[in-house]
């Protein structure tokens, strides 16, 4: 069920086709799932976003989509791959997903993912930053508890219209929703 994903650089889309494309995505029901067979999958997603299976990078873009479409996060933390007949635990360093372009237009901020996918922020997918060890980490919810880090250009994107639309805290909106980036001052 993985489906076409975004071109590589939003910049040449108007943020309708963007938007489009963002519910045009359609998803496995693994919520729905429950299979009895359980085990480990041998993978593992790395933080630069690489998928790996038994030491070997994936290096097929259709297949990491492929599994990205039936990641799910259980309500005790861990991530778990799963179809009709199997769940598979597979191990996350960070966050499943990382979110590598952004494009803001008309109150709307557009993410293009690691994957493909598109998301844009708002009520429903939140941006948050936390501390961690003095570093912002910013976060984009992309679906049922699984996140994107919001890679270093499109976070300075961010930070910049922050520090320039004079909010305090300093933050943006998108959506109709205002997420805060830093501290107030």
């Amino acid at each position: 069920m993985a489906h076409d994903p975004l071109p590589a650089n939003l910049a040449h889309l108007s943020l309708d086709a963007v938007m489009a494309a963002a519910a045009e995505q359609r998803l496995p029901p693994v919520h729905s799932w429950h299979p009895p067979h359980r085990g480990h999958s041998a993978m593992e997603i790395r933080r630069d976003g690489s998928w790996w299976h038994e030491g070997g990078k994936i290096e097929r873009a259709a297949l990491v989509r492929l599994f990205a479409s039936i990641l799910r996060r259980e309500a005790d933390g861990r991530f778990v791959l799963v179809t009709p007949v199997e769940m598979m635990d597979i191990d996350v360093d960070d966050t499943p997903f990382l979110a590598v372009e952004l494009k803001a237009e008309e109150g709307q901020l557009a993410f293009r993912l690691n994957t493909g996918d598109a998301v844009i922020a708002g009520p429903e997918h939140p941006i948050r930053v936390e501390d961690r060890s003095g570093e912002p980490h910013p976060v984009l919810h992309v679906r049922d508890g699984l996140e994107a880090r919001i890679e270093r250009a499109p976070f300075y994107e961010l930070a910049e219209m922050a520090l320039s639309n004079g909010s305090n805290p300093p933050g943006v909106w998108s959506g109709g929703a205002f997420f805060p980036l830093m501290e107030a001052a």
